[in-house]
């Protein structure tokens, strides 16, 4: 079979290294508008269920990336004016540029051709082309009324920036200013990069002046704002480069149809979550295990992408129902910050509305530091055992350090 993929992110360079797996008889092409090792985010996030997932399909590239990866063991909420509370929860945060770099060379390991600086404007020649390339995918626009895309609009702004002060976890601060409240989503990726989200509400954002400042203005604004997070450290926008500015109001797509003909969606070009719940790279790469299950056996083209359509609609259901609930939770915030801290971490923490009472009760009980470094001892077994069962690892003993001394995940 010749297949081609459209767009070199996670979803199609992870397809074409499991459909080469399947059947190295398979011509595979994937195709990349950007420079090779150009890449415009900056970390991703994920979390146990994912790994089991990667080390299911394709151990090798899944220990390169468990190798790679930061491990945060807990969640910390900073808000003005409240004392300093932790959620209980781990995962794990890789650079996208780096993730990309270990799936492309993987892909060219078995094979496949990944070409760079395509700019196509006819659909390729192919038995299967997959269309993996975003949100803003050519390809689906090419056949919209098909496809049927629906988009519905955040109120909210955010802007993806990084910094190169090291988060120890993952952390979520909020701070007060004169035109309300502005908050931001953190956390490590490498050695010396974080990822920081920034998120508030329109009426703040204008309050702020940040609709009338380009990239360099904007930074330096938000930079004066969490000056107390960031321990004396820029933050950096990659518009900073070439103008303009990176704020957006988040789009929710969804689509009626995934395939039309030999083409086919995946990946954030067939959906969208918000940000807040971190899965978007989690579910481009389950998608691309999903179609290359549906095209490996031995039914017609039309009747596999329908199987995989199917199994991803079900799946992403639920998620995106929680994205959902998230992503309107922060558009309440105003509506929760006068909460006492405890609270109001715990109502960050359930902002899905799915916990029973007894996790608020843990929740409280272990704010403190005896319990709390009990319940990361439970967290940090489990995941080890969990570990245990994966294909060619052996992890280490479960350890808990210090947050920089155990950012590095090593076989857990």
């Amino acid at each position: 079979m010749r297949i081609t993929c459209i767009g070199g992110g996670p979803a199609g360079l992870y397809f074409a290294v499991l459909a080469k797996l399947a059947d190295p008889a398979h011509e595979i092409t994937v195709l990349e508008r950007n420079p090779a090792g150009v890449t415009y985010g900056w970390g991703v996030v994920f979390w146990d269920d994912l790994l089991d997932d990667l080390f299911r399909y394709d151990p090798v590239s899944a220990e390169r990336i468990s190798q790679a990866a930061c491990r945060w063991d807990e969640y910390e909420v900073r808000a003005t004016g409240k004392a300093v509370t932790h959620l209980a929860g781990y995962g794990f945060s890789l650079g996208r540029r780096e993730l990309l770099d270990i799936l492309v060379a993987r892909a060219l390991e078995l094979g496949v051709d990944v070409s760079f600086r395509e700019e196509l404007t006819e659909v390729p020649d192919a038995d299967l082309v997959v269309a993996s390339d975003g949100a803003g995918s050519r390809i689906r626009d090419r056949y919209a009324e098909h496809f049927g895309a629906e988009i519905e609009v955040g109120s909210n702004k955010y802007i993806w920036l990084g910094t190169p002060h090291v988060f120890d976890t993952f952390t979520f601060g909020f701070e007060e200013t004169p035109a309300g409240w502005i908050w931001y989503h953190a956390y490590p990726f490498n050695s010396d990069t974080s990822t920081f989200i920034v998120e508030c509400t329109p009426e703040t954002w204008t309050g702020l002046g940040l609709d009338r400042l380009d990239a360099v203005e904007g930074c330096a604004r938000l930079q004066e704002i969490f000056a107390a997070h960031l321990g004396g450290k820029p933050l950096v926008d990659h518009r900073a480069e070439v103008g303009g500015t990176g704020w957006l109001n988040y789009r929710r797509l969804t689509n009626q149809r995934w395939d039309h003909g030999n083409v086919v969606l995946m990946g954030d070009a067939a959906h969208t979550t918000h940000f807040a719940i971190g899965s978007g790279t989690k579910l481009a790469m389950q998608d691309a295990m999903a179609l290359a299950d549906a095209v490996s056996g031995d039914d017609d083209l039309a009747v596999a992408l329908e199987r995989y359509e199917h199994r991803r609609k079900t799946a992403l259901a639920p998620l995106q129902r929680a994205a959902k609930a998230s992503s309107e939770w922060f558009e309440r915030v105003p509506d929760y910050v006068d909460l006492p801290a405890k609270q109001f971490s715990y109502a960050l923490s359930n902002r899905r509305g799915e916990y029973p009472m007894w996790r608020y009760l843990l929740h409280v009980a272990t704010q403190s530091a005896g319990p709390r470094t009990l319940l990361r001892w439970a967290l940090s077994i489990r995941r080890w055992h969990r570990a245990r069962r994966r294909p060619g690892l052996a992890p280490a003993s479960p350890e808990v350090g210090q947050p920089r001394e155990r950012a590095r995940l090593t076989a857990s």
